[in-house]
């Protein structure tokens, strides 16, 4: 089984007047997520911030783009998704679950909401009771299937930078009570701090992956009869590379970063799917 995994890529609307605006931005984000989509994989997923403001022009933009692709494609809520509209509206467009699970015979799929209502002050992410309540349910229920979870905000102090104010799942809120419950190998994949970084802690490896405008890229995931592979997949293009510059530098609310993480510790990984306690257990 293969899996596709972007984060941030912050579909924006632009100054029309701009001279040449417009037309590379859907030169870009059509070259990109086509790409994207058409590269084999059985799940395409988005960690969230697919759209730079969550209005229902840029939502109905980049779907337009996806849905000319006959893929399963995922997309977990980001806090840009959500700064413009209600939730309500916005899954109505998406056609998305809020959180959800997706399972096989083999591995299970859990898809998180972290982002905040229309909460332009605090952009760090949150979960309500009721979905920890699910997620802990999840886990346990997973036993030592590998588990991926996917969401747009990091654990508290996993990944690079989710130490820092509004870089991660609220602090406050215990995400170890119930990750530690994972009996086998847990993956959790999360966008919002557009720097690539892995992390490993006790069953868990975290995922962090950069943001599309700052580099044309995404995650490749395999899973094989005993590990899990992640490959990064970058797309070398100088055309695609001065289009992602010229919207970045052009648009509200997004920063650009040159500083993504090259090291191949933060981008690519081939990780057991047996972690230590099981094959003590199976002895």
């Amino acid at each position: 089984m293969k899996f596709s995994v972007i984060a941030d890529l912050h579909f924006p609307e632009l100054d029309q007047t701009v001279d040449g605006l417009e037309e590379a931005k859907w030169s870009f984000y059509r070259s990109f997520l086509g790409d994207f989509l058409d590269h084999d994989a059985d799940m395409h997923i988005s960690l969230g911030d697919l759209t730079n403001y969550g209005t229902t022009q840029e939502l109905e933009g980049v779907y337009q783009i996806i849905n000319s692709k006959d893929k399963n494609f995922y997309h977990v809520l980001g806090n840009h998704d959500l700064y413009a509209q209600s939730i309500e509206n916005v899954l109505a467009i998406t056609k998305q679950p809020l959180y959800h699970t997706v399972a096989t015979d083999d591995v299970i799929f859990a898809f998180l909401n972290t982002a905040k209502e229309m909460d332009y002050d605090d952009w760090g992410g949150t979960i309500n009771q009721e979905q920890l309540n699910w997620l802990e349910e999840v886990i346990e229920a997973s036993g030592t299937k590998p588990l991926f979870v996917f969401a747009h905000h990091p654990v508290y102090n996993t990944t690079a930078i989710s130490n820092l104010d509004k870089r991660s799942i609220d602090p406050s809120i215990d995400m170890w009570r119930i990750l530690n419950k994972k009996k086998g190998k847990g993956i959790y994949f999360n966008g919002h701090n557009h720097q690539n970084s892995i992390v490993h802690k006790g069953n868990w490896s975290f995922v962090q992956i950069a943001a599309c405008l700052d580099e044309q890229a995404w995650r490749s995931i395999e899973l094989t009869e005993n590990r899990i592979i992640i490959t990064k997949y970058t797309i070398s293009n100088p055309l695609l590379a001065g289009q992602a510059s010229f919207i970045a530098n052009n648009m509200d609310h997004f920063t650009p970063s040159s500083f993504v993480s090259t090291k191949a510790e933060d981008n690519n990984a081939i990780l057991p799917i047996l972690v230590e306690q099981d094959v003590i257990t199976n002895k």
